[in-house]
């Protein structure tokens, strides 16, 4: 594998008062595609979140490239090349699909080359060239996600988080949407998935971290975890391995 390109160390995240993290040690190297898994409320997304800008934490706690990054602003992570999938999609209703697409171009504070284009998000998802002149509300649910990928992809980002990307969508269109990962993967994008489908996770990812209650409860390798592992630290029983 490629060298690490982003790492948490002893990262806490809070809510105010409450603490939502409690020191998570984290990495993900270039290329690479890690699966966070765990329960409601396990700390998933607050874990992306934290990375992303969108929590502050301190500076040590995100390293991106080897730099202290944590606590930076979102748009300065995109500059770094760092894109988010939020939940719920987050689409700009009221304007068609290429125009949502076009934002990312529009709007990249630096951009990093033409890696992703248009045409290539089309080539990804034929759906959307079909369909790039309708308003996203009018879009499947399904299609509204290839949207939101697409327009992260635009971003040119060297590491895609993807916040429940399947949540809510029929079996079908989960499968059409994860069939997207490998292409991604094989352009050099590291990819952080947070998803509960524990079948769906290990299939597409090389490593897994399971979270339970803002901590780390298990890590390795996604294929050498069998499921009744995993089932302990989803549900508390287990302690993180390498």
């Amino acid at each position: 594998m490629s060298s690490t390109l982003l790492s948490t160390q002893g990262l806490v995240a809070r809510y105010g008062d409450f603490q939502a993290l409690y020191g998570i040690d984290f990495e993900i190297s270039e290329g690479e595609v890690v699966a966070l898994i765990g329960a409601n409320g396990a700390g998933k997304s607050t874990l992306l979140k934290s990375i992303m800008g969108l929590l502050r934490v301190a500076p040590e706690m995100v390293r991106l490239d080897g730099r202290p990054v944590g606590g930076s602003k979102p748009n300065r992570m995109v500059s770094d090349g760092v894109a988010i999938v939020p939940e719920g999609r987050r689409l700009f209703t009221g304007m068609s699909v290429v125009d949502n697409l076009r934002v990312a171009i529009d709007h990249a504070a630096v951009p990093r080359g033409t890696a992703w284009t248009l045409d290539r998000v089309f080539e990804l998802f034929p759906i959307l060239r079909e369909k790039q002149a309708v308003p996203v509300q009018s879009l499947s649910g399904g299609q509204q996600q290839m949207v939101a990928i697409g327009r992260a992809l635009l971003n040119q980002p060297r590491l895609l988080l993807c916040d429940e990307i399947s949540l809510g969508l029929a079996p079908k269109v989960v499968k059409e949407i994860y069939r997207a990962i490998p292409s991604i993967s094989a352009n050099g994008t590291a990819i952080i998935l947070v998803e509960q489908d524990v079948g769906l996770a290990r299939s597409a990812s090389n490593r897994l971290y399971c979270m339970l209650e803002g901590r780390v409860s298990l890590t390795g390798r996604s294929q050498d975890i069998s499921r009744e592992v995993i089932g302990a630290a989803y549900f508390g029983g287990a302690h993180a391995v390498a």
